[in-house]
């Protein structure tokens, strides 16, 4: 299953494309790229809305960060 995204962000449908383990995929390459524009001290905030499961897919995206080694605060 492929990740599509568009003018606008990420594509996909909530528990079709948009899945936990998608989003765990992007997360994972967000904190990839984190840590190389700032390996000394990288650290990120995340937010969420209120979305059908927007704050736990914030707390999975938090804790990959904070996995990868980067502060990581959940508004």
């Amino acid at each position: 299953m492929s990740i599509k995204f568009g003018t606008d962000g990420w594509r996909a449908v909530i528990s079709d494309t948009f899945t936990f383990a998608n989003l765990r995929l992007v997360a994972q390459a967000m904190a990839d790229y984190v840590r190389e524009e700032n390996s000394d001290d990288p650290s990120v905030v995340i937010g969420f809305d209120t979305r059908f499961l927007s704050d736990r897919y914030a707390a999975d995206v938090a804790r990959v960060m904070a996995a990868n080694g980067i502060h990581t605060w959940l508004a």
